[in-house]
């Protein structure tokens, strides 16, 4: 299981959204090259980074701050927010993005899904983000008639590398992963699928090494790493002896 720190960019800044609400965003750091340099140097092994601006504009808005983690860390980064086009998954993968995250766009234009997953074998992967179980799209601003696995279920032969479930409802709240909801997504497809949405303590990474998550890929932690409730050597060490050969 890889456990993914996030970075959420507005203005140029670490921030943490309750619920996706941009006017409820807690400043976490100025410096979002610092932050990723902290995480890994913590043993993170993936970072996970998403372009909250660009989420609203449909384009790359936090551009600068994207390249500078890139130039600062030597682990793998995957980035989401604003990809609506061949052209902006062409750009972030040259200029090293490991995997880029197709959100709005897979609802609005699964076809580009599917060309860009063709195309970047491995690189490409789609997140859902749910609101009583029907998807948000726009930064979570507006919300479609499709559910998770419905939308899920779009790309099951299109070669995506993952798909990232977010419980909207939870996101930032420190209330804990909806794991019922992941669990049911994740039976529902073949795609792997990434846990996000209010992972708040230890308990959280306890359970996701409970044997009916081992087919999860992993899970996205956010605000618990920011305001301490998560100590990131705690939880690597746990998972790590999780998953050592027996």
């Amino acid at each position: 299981m890889i456990l993914f720190p996030a970075i959420d960019l507005k203005d140029g800044r670490c921030v943490r959204l309750e619920r996706g609400d941009m006017q409820k965003a807690t400043i976490f750091n100025d410096d979002p090259a610092a932050q990723a340099r902290t995480f890994e140097a913590q043993g993170f092994a993936y970072l996970h980074v998403v372009d909250l601006d660009g989420a609203f504009a449909g384009r790359a808005v936090n551009a600068p701050a994207v390249e500078a983690i890139l130039a600062a860390v030597k682990i793998p980064v995957q980035l989401g927010g604003g990809v609506r086009d061949l052209a902006a998954i062409e750009n972030w993968l040259a200029k090293g993005v490991s995997r880029v995250i197709i959100g709005t766009a897979a609802v609005r234009d699964p076809e580009l899904v599917r060309s860009a997953a063709k195309r970047f074998p491995g690189a490409v992967a789609v997140g859902i983000d749910a609101r009583a179980g029907e998807v948000a799209v726009e930064g979570w601003a507006k919300t479609s008639a499709l559910s998770a696995a419905e939308l899920g279920k779009k790309f099951e032969d299109a070669g995506v590398a993952a798909i990232i479930y977010t419980d909207i409802d939870r996101d930032g709240l420190l209330r804990g992963l909806n794991i019922e909801a992941t669990l049911a997504l994740a039976n529902a497809l073949a795609i792997p699928v990434i846990a996000s949405g209010g992972l708040a303590s230890m308990a959280d990474i306890e359970r996701l090494l409970e044997p009916d998550c081992a087919k999860l890929e992993g899970a996205i932690a956010g605000r618990a790493l920011y305001d301490g409730r998560l100590d990131p050597r705690e939880a690597l060490a746990l998972i790590a002896r999780a998953q050592a050969p027996a």
